[in-house]
């Protein structure tokens, strides 16, 4: 890499390279820089990654800044904001219909419902379905809301809770353990110079 950030133009990285870059400069090197105590990070992390699995794409980000707001002031609860905003980023448009199908199968499982088991090409039909819908005025958006609570969209409310509630402690144990880690070792090499 060169002074401006640009790659060189005989520098060639795979898609996997870049993809690992974005990553680590999106979600890894906001936990290293961050100077909050390790537990208030890890609780950033952990809000994040509860709503990124959430059927909720397109608005995790407003909800995670409504949750810091109710839980600084209702609950005199803080995290970081900024890790929470960066790792609701790993459910997006390429993760949607993988995650979207999860939780919909967990879902129906946790209603009962077994003999409404949609295949998962029949379930990305019906996402395009979603994604072709004029929403141009309240009746139309009101009408596509409750069709989709009405038909898979209750079942994936459903099935994201335990996903949401499972990787969002796995994502604060992960993160309090890589910040204390990654403090410790700085603060070794800082005794050591």
């Amino acid at each position: 890499m060169r002074g401006g950030g640009s790659l060189a133009p005989d520098q060639k990285y795979t898609l996997r390279q870049r993809l690992m870059r974005v990553l680590r400069y999106r979600l890894i090197v906001p936990l290293k820089r961050s100077r909050h105590a390790p537990e208030h990070t890890a609780r950033g992390v952990m809000i994040g990654v509860a709503w990124a699995m959430t059927p909720t794409v397109g608005v995790q980000m407003p909800l995670v800044f409504a949750n810091w707001i109710a839980a600084r002031k209702l609950f005199n609860w803080d995290f970081n904001l900024v890790n929470a905003l960066a790792w609701t980023w790993l459910s997006n448009i390429f993760t949607l219909p993988p995650l979207y199908y999860l939780f919909f199968i967990s879902g129906q499982f946790m209603l009962g419902r077994f003999d409404d088991l949609a295949g998962y090409e029949v379930f990305l039909q019906l996402i395009d379905g979603w994604q072709n819908v004029s929403l141009g005025n309240w009746e139309a958006t009101s009408s596509w809301f409750l069709a989709t609570i009405k038909g898979p969209g209750a079942a994936m409310i459903v099935g994201c809770i335990p996903w949401a509630t499972l990787s969002g402690w796995v994502a604060y144990i992960w993160s309090l353990a890589f910040v204390r880690t990654y403090r410790d070792r700085k603060a070794a090499s800082h005794q050591n110079n």
